[in-house]
């Protein structure tokens, strides 16, 4: 027993140290760290690092279910810390997974047409200017003597229009204005150019004649006045169908008035 007490107090040697503290470390050293320690290491810093710059709300495939727990809906699988789940996307299943996602959508890309490229017009943004108030106006209502046809010139006048514009004209049906109840026996014309306000005038709903000399513009540049006559299309006459003569057998005889010899 006293020989036993005494070989237990006694220090170890170099290769019972070596044997205990693993093998091929130095005497009094921590030892020499296995693969799976090291991975362990390795995904503990990469979570650390993950949790102080990644945003998970802004991970399409991070989901929190019902149960409390994380998904990855991109590998479906599921982690009970948002830690594990950030040591998942690091891993290589993860990556390797993204980089097929990212392929499919690249050749799904190329498949698709290429959209057709915007028109000039259709990029430039609506300008925002102050608005000075309506300009002047006058409307003079005519009648061809010849033809009849019932005829509207409007006088338009923008004394501060902005140098190198032209005004703008355009028809509006009563159903596309918000301002009055729409009504379909009128519509509206509407004149425009910045800064004035844009103003709009209500007009008979019949067809306008597009025939040369019977609907022109022009745009006075030293009055700065700009002109619109436009004509209406004469309405044709409304006329009954003559009866035939099967209308007229049938037709019931009208009674005879007895007072009417009186």
């Amino acid at each position: 027993a006293a020989a036993a007490a005494a070989a237990a107090r006694a220090p170890l040697t170099r290769s019972a140290m070596s044997y205990r503290e693993g093998f091929g470390s130095r005497i009094g050293s921590g030892g020499v760290a296995s693969n799976e320690q090291l991975n362990r290491d390795r995904r503990e810093r990469l979570r650390k690092l993950a949790l102080e710059t990644i945003d998970l709300t802004k991970d399409p495939y991070f989901m929190k279910n019902h149960l409390g727990q994380y998904e990855c809906k991109l590998c479906l699988t599921l982690h009970t810390t948002e830690g594990s789940y950030l040591a998942h996307t690091q891993g290589r299943r993860h990556q390797y997974n993204l980089g097929r996602r990212n392929a499919m959508k690249a050749r799904q890309e190329e498949a698709q047409p290429a959209p057709a490229s915007l028109s000039a017009a259709s990029k430039l943004k609506p300008r925002r200017t102050v608005k000075i108030g309506r300009p002047g106006f006058k409307v003079t209502k005519q009648r061809d003597p010849d033809t009849k046809q019932f005829s509207l010139l409007f006088e338009i006048e923008y004394p501060e229009i902005e140098s190198g514009l032209q005004p703008r004209h355009r028809f509006m049906s009563a159903f596309e204005q918000r301002k009055e109840a729409a009504d379909k026996k009128f519509q509206y014309i509407l004149f425009a150019a910045e800064p004035y306000e844009t103003i709009a005038f209500r007009i008979p709903n019949r067809e306008i004649d597009k025939e040369v000399g019977r609907f022109f513009t022009h745009w006075d540049r030293e009055k700065r006045k700009f002109y619109l006559q436009l004509y209406f299309k004469n309405e044709e006459p409304k006329t009954e169908p003559a009866a035939t003569m099967e209308e007229e057998k049938t037709a019931p005889a009208k009674e005879k008035n007895p007072y009417t010899n009186l």
